[in-house]
């Protein structure tokens, strides 16, 4: 095995038992949920592009009680578009403090921020990855957020890094195999 493997097999192991607590997952958007590419025209931002996957991980999530908190430091009408499309109701946009908002999150809901994971790429979403109960980071973030989380994704921001830290919350709770089934019985109607 190599170390890159194994590294990445610790990795899992540590981010599957902190896994089982995680309540809520907030997400950064801008190099999270797309590839952070910025499409501004003259009329302002014009497009993103988002991953099918990551949405589909997130109404999964949703169906099955995990809560799921867009946190973007950005204003744009192409995330509370796609927040609709996927049922997301906790979006928070134009946000300068991100560890202020999931402390408030963790409140709202009655969780302890063990109970919180956070998502993010850039130097901005440190001070909320370092409370967070689990913090993950796609594999395409800056060195410095690699640095300091729990758990570094396989796949980079807008292309699964979302589905796939989903997917080891859901697992680690004993839900994934479940949710696999049930889509082989019947699909779901879920948005992407």
């Amino acid at each position: 095995m190599s170390t890159c493997s194994e590294e990445r097999m610790l990795s899992l192991v540590r981010s599957m038992a902190k896994s089982e607590k995680i309540k809520l997952l907030a997400l950064d958007v801008d190099g999270v949920l797309t590839d952070g590419g910025l499409f501004i025209g003259a009329e302002g931002e014009s497009a993103k592009k988002f991953h099918a996957q990551d949405g589909m991980g997130i109404t999964c999530a949703l169906r099955n009680g995990l809560l799921i908190a867009l946190i973007t430091g950005r204003q744009s009408k192409i995330v509370a578009s796609r927040a609709a499309e996927l049922n997301v109701t906790e979006v928070y946009q134009g946000v300068k403090n991100k560890a202020q908002l999931l402390t408030t999150l963790a409140e709202k809901h009655g969780l302890t921020l063990e109970e919180v994971a956070y998502m993010g790429d850039d130097l901005n979403d440190l001070p909320a990855l370092v409370l967070a109960g689990l913090s993950c980071a796609p594999q395409n973030a800056v060195k410095e957020v690699k640095e300091r989380v729990h758990y570094i994704a396989a796949a980079s921001g807008g292309n699964g890094a979302v589905r796939e830290i989903i997917e080891v919350i859901l697992r680690a709770r004993g839900l994934w195999k479940q949710i696999v089934a049930d889509y082989i019985k019947e699909g779901q109607g879920d948005s992407q």
